[in-house]
């Protein structure tokens, strides 16, 4: 396995070498943290990068949500609390989830977490043991695999087509479930693609998980307010009541609310899981900050205008990097009607060659765009879609438009 060099550890050290976990030999960096990385530097060198890769708004958080942190401090709220976060937050989750979700919780079914991907983590950790399998959809979000992993869990991968506008076909899903099976998660509107699952999709998957009593659905709600079809969110609770008692749902503030960095995620699902979840977040993180937790009581119970504005927008500059890049030659691009990005399929491009460079993969697509042209988009590769590259609309409408036209000048230039 790899070993980590610490030479710069100070006078006396040098030479010596760490021997690191047997289970980090297959884990990845995550790929989007690190192009956005790349892709920060460069602007803060001076560099007019379109930064198109970021998983993030670019808006700011409501006025409000930002006032209820001051008064938090304000009034000393700086102190420990319960590790599944204070109980009038998990009361007003609980309310949303009854009220916007048709969904009954009691407060102990709900755990607070430091963003959504540390429910995830939480639950893997809590669910499974070495070997069990977890089935996802690619194109997936980049963490799914790798938090398997982490728990040593293997995961099961079904591919969907941009053909069938990423909708899984039931029947693949029937064929990936084995008596390992521990888990099935929905992402619906997706990260990477921005598909959103029609009901009679979710009815057919969730018909297919029913027949088996000991797997649990889990559904990653993190974008259910950025939509764009016109039609009331849904997942795969929603469309069937008798999955509801070994449902997860997970979601969060970080979309939505524009609230990435505040670190506010949440989880309410099977008792014995939740509990479960707690126990390795007791041990591994405790509560999320107290004044994060007073502002997403306030965004939960207070103004939802800003996000209602935030969409609007997105909508706008979701038709602006879809019909253009729908126009460039070598790409295809489905429609994406959720979340905020476009997943286009590059493969048209691959085997050409940009100024002396032939392009073997989406990542050295990504890498020349990156490097040659300041376009920061992620590759493919990482969400298991060879091919493709992730573009955010979650950036300004001038910056889409010069990525547009930048990437219309490196496909005009491929030979």
């Amino acid at each position: 396995m790899p070993l980590l060099p610490l030479s710069d550890v100070g006078p006396g050290w040098y030479g010596w070498v760490m021997k690191l976990a047997r289970r980090l030999a297959d884990i990845q960096p995550s790929p989007t943290l690190a192009l956005n990385a790349r892709a920060k530097a460069l602007a803060a060198a001076g560099k007019d990068v379109a930064g198109l890769s970021a998983g993030e708004p670019d808006f700011d958080t409501p006025a409000h949500v930002k006032e209820a942190a001051i008064q938090a401090l304000r009034e000393g709220f700086t102190k420990y609390t319960a590790t599944a976060g204070i109980p009038e937050l998990r009361a007003a989750i609980v309310k949303k989830l009854k009220e916007e979700n048709q969904l009954d919780f009691t407060p102990e079914q709900v755990i607070t977490t430091n963003g959504g991907k540390q429910a995830l983590y939480n639950c893997f950790q809590a669910l499974l043991s070495d070997g069990d399998e977890v089935v996802m959809f690619a194109p997936y979000w980049v963490s799914y695999p790798e938090q398997v992993l982490l728990a040593g869990g293997r995961p099961v991968v079904v591919p969907t087509r941009v053909e069938d506008g990423f909708h899984p076909d039931p029947a693949a899903l029937a064929r990936a479930i084995t008596p390992r099976t521990r888990a099935v998660i929905f992402n619906s509107p997706s990260n990477p693609t921005g598909a959103v699952l029609p009901r009679e999709n979710l009815e057919a998957l969730a018909a297919v998980v029913e027949r088996h009593p000991d797997v649990l659905a889990i559904t990653d709600d993190i974008y259910e307010r950025l939509l764009y079809t016109g039609k009331p969110f849904v997942n795969v609770a929603n469309v069937a009541p008798s999955l509801r008692s070994r449902t997860l749902v997970v979601n969060g503030m970080s979309k939505a609310f524009a609230m990435t960095g505040w670190r506010m995620g949440y989880a309410a699902g099977p008792k014995a899981l939740v509990f479960g979840m707690q126990l390795v977040q007791d041990q591994a993180t405790s509560n999320v900050n107290s004044i994060t937790q007073r502002a997403a009581l306030a965004a939960l119970t207070g103004p939802q205008e800003p996000i209602q504005a935030m969409v609007k927008e997105f909508h706008q500059r979701r038709d602006l990097l879809h019909g253009g890049l729908s126009q460039i030659p070598g790409i295809r691009c489905a429609r994406p009607e959720g979340a905020f990005y476009a997943f286009p399929d590059v493969s048209a491009w691959l085997g050409k060659s940009w100024k002396g460079k032939k392009l073997e993969s989406a990542h050295d697509v990504s890498e020349r765009l990156l490097e040659d042209l300041l376009v920061a988009a992620v590759p493919g590769e990482p969400f298991g879609a060879p091919g493709h590259l992730r573009f955010s609309f979650a950036a300004s409408r001038a910056t889409l438009e010069k990525g547009l036209q930048r990437l219309r000048d490196f496909a005009a230039a491929l030979v």
